[in-house]
């Protein structure tokens, strides 16, 4: 599978803007967490998101075509967070996000440790992360009667 991921800037804000929004409008529609979803971002928040110095946002692509995006907050002490990643639906449960977290860890390979949070409910990406090697931290965060968010870390042992 030919999977990239491509640096953006400032020029891709409605584009990434446009797939979060494609890619969260499920789990809006699912959970309605109107305060939290990155369905309900602005083109705005992501635009001030890009501009920070610690941020990075990536283009996922499938042979060449803009699948997802993923945006990358540098935590300082060698600590990363992934917030948000993104797979458009028609391209969901196809591998890419597992191929995308080997891509970034290559990119920042002087990670000490990452982390992420997710839904609960969503047990397919729940999974998924386990699976990449991620462990819950034990911290959790109630949105609303249907919907728990769950953090997890991955810590790199041969650093």
């Amino acid at each position: 599978m030919d999977i990239s991921l491509s640096k953006s800037d400032l020029k891709d804000a409605e584009l990434i803007h446009d797939m979060q929004i494609r890619s969260f409008m499920p789990l809006l529609e699912k959970y309605q967490d109107y305060e939290t979803s990155p369905a309900n971002e602005t083109l705005d928040r992501i635009v001030t998101r890009m501009n920070q110095s610690v941020t990075d946002y990536y283009i996922i692509k499938k042979s060449n075509t803009a699948v997802g995006g993923i945006r990358i907050v540098k935590r300082g002490n060698k600590v990363y967070r992934v917030s948000p990643i993104f797979i458009l639906p028609e391209h969901q449960g196809k591998g890419i996000a597992q191929r995308v977290f080997a891509l970034i860890e290559l990119i920042y390979n002087d990670a000490k440790m990452w982390e992420l949070d997710t839904i609960l409910q969503e047990r397919g990406n729940c999974y998924l992360y386990e699976k990449l090697g991620y462990q819950k931290t034990g911290e959790t965060k109630v949105i609303n009667e249907n919907m728990t968010i769950v953090f997890y870390e991955k810590h790199r042992r041969d650093i």
